[in-house]
């Protein structure tokens, strides 16, 4: 038998007399002994009834029903775990596209910045060359036309000294009397 019946069924006999002395007289002891044991033996099949047909049931339902706590505490535990473990790798997830998409601004920042800065030197190199040409096609253009009015001033005074003289002059005094136009021209120019 079991402890819990045992302990029950000793609990019964020993409140056995009791139950006898209050029926019969005013000694707690003093009872009938075959009643007594009619009513033990009565008991224990009440008992044994019981505990086949009522607590067993009764007891592999606690236990059942204990296991099924049991387990579903297990089940929590772990699926509590598990979303833990998903909520952190998650997080760190969400960590590491914030740190991805800072990076990538930040690089984006830096193309642009790197971007402004090589156009501005083009552009700036674009200009100097631009203004380089302008003033070497102004300086060639002021050579052309200052070597022109020389010419032009050449002749011109070859001309005048022809009709002042009224006769041609020989190509040494035309080559001198040119160089020595040119000569006065550039002083007066200086």
């Amino acid at each position: 038998m079991r402890p819990t019946t045992l302990s029950l069924a000793a609990a019964l006999l020993l409140a056995a007399p009791l139950v006898a002395a209050e029926e019969g007289g005013s000694n707690p002891f003093a009872g009938d002994v075959g009643n007594a044991i009619w009513t033990l033996v009565i008991f224990l099949l009440v008992v044994l009834v019981l505990g086949k047909y009522a607590w067993g049931p009764l007891l592999r339902g606690l236990q059942a029903r204990e296991e099924f706590i049991r387990s579903s505490l297990e089940q929590a535990r772990q699926d509590r775990e598990s979303a833990e473990t998903r909520l952190a790798e998650y997080e760190k997830r969400l960590a590491a596209a914030g740190s991805e998409a800072a990076e990538i601004v930040e690089k984006a920042r830096r193309d642009g910045e790197s971007l402004r800065r090589q156009l501005q030197e083009e552009a700036q190199t674009e200009a100097r060359q631009t203004l380089e040409r302008a003033r070497r096609e102004v300086a060639l253009a002021t050579e052309t036309a200052k070597r022109e009015i020389h010419d032009y001033a050449g002749q011109l005074a070859v001309a005048v000294a022809e009709r002042i003289l009224g006769r041609e002059i020989a190509a040494a005094d035309h080559a001198r009397l040119i160089a020595d136009s040119i000569a006065a021209i550039d002083r007066s120019e200086n």
